[in-house]
């Protein structure tokens, strides 16, 4: 089994129409969106949910006000001001502590301090994952909570779920959308990937992080390649991306020209591979033929 993680350093350089147009040209595969804060690959898809998951990806602290005697004590110890205090005008009480939902870190200090155990330290359901139906194969999407933390363990979650369907349908092959940048989803996206692909775009911006995903991808022995995406629209940069591509012994699998097909596919709801016969979509049928033979390696 192959897994094939596409990734971009920066958003917008379009890596998830490009893996959108992947999946309508592969076979026998499962489909994964790891870009679970901004989750956005089934949209092209035309997707059917089949079953939707609860995902409890950590904890948060809840004061019990019956227990709770106004001590003052646990703000001192919570370093994210989540903790917070009012004034009350009716009632038997004169003061309250609450905690703030979306500014607790889960972290679990004020339950260790709070000296009546006034505060309980409960699982929280910090979004859902789905396994949905598509015209070009099963599709394995989540989507994170508002405020939520703990994305990378969602991200796990996601890519055992989708080995577990492709062992169980024996399919060979499962295609990542993962998220922009180097941090912990990314990690989480590629570990253990067979390959990955980076698309990036001819702006200092997304050659730099280009260039930090390679680092990442390096320090864990990936095999990488390169796709640059709207390559027409500065010769220069597309020119030092491949000098650099070069000097790292990293192959360019694509060079994608800028074509408005692609922002009528995705208005269209369809992949340009699809939409169109000429222009991005005879590139991107290029790249997926060099990315074929670099599977088979």
């Amino acid at each position: 089994m192959t897994e094939l993680v596409i990734v971009s350093g920066k958003g917008g350089t379009g890596k998830t129409s490009l893996v959108g147009s992947l999946a309508a040209l592969s076979r026998d595969k499962v489909l994964v969106d790891c870009d679970v804060d901004a989750a956005d690959l089934h949209l092209i898809l035309k997707n059917k949910i089949q079953k939707t998951s609860e995902f409890t990806g950590g904890k948060q602290a809840f004061i019990v006000e019956e227990d709770c005697t106004n001590c003052g004590l646990c703000p001192e110890y919570c370093r994210f001001d989540a903790i917070k205090h009012e004034e009350l005008t009716t009632g038997a009480e004169k003061e309250r502590y609450w905690i703030d939902k979306h500014a607790c870190d889960g972290c679990g200090v004020c339950v260790r301090h709070c000296p009546e155990n006034a505060i309980a330290f409960k699982e929280v359901i910090s979004g859902e994952w789905y396994l949905s139906d598509t015209p070009y194969g099963p599709l394995v999407h989540a989507r994170l909570g508002f405020a939520q933390a703990n994305s990378g363990k969602l991200v796990s979650l996601l890519r055992q779920q989708a080995r577990l369907l492709a062992d169980k349908r024996g399919l060979d092959l499962i295609i990542v959308d993962g998220p922009p940048g180097i941090g912990c989803p990314v990690i989480a996206s590629i570990t253990g990937a067979g390959y990955i692909l980076i698309v990036t775009e001819p702006s200092m911006s997304a050659m730099h992080d280009m260039e930090r995903l390679l680092q990442l991808t390096k320090h864990f022995r990936i095999p990488t390649g390169i796709c640059i995406n709207k390559s027409d629209i500065n010769p220069v940069l597309t020119s030092q991306i491949e000098e650099f591509a070069k000097n790292e012994k990293v192959r360019i699998l694509g060079r994608i020209p800028y074509d408005p097909s692609v922002t009528a596919a995705q208005l269209e709801g369809a992949t340009v591979v699809e939409y169109d016969v000429n222009g991005a979509s005879e590139s991107v049928k290029l790249l997926w033929s060099n990315l074929t033979e670099e599977l088979k390696e």
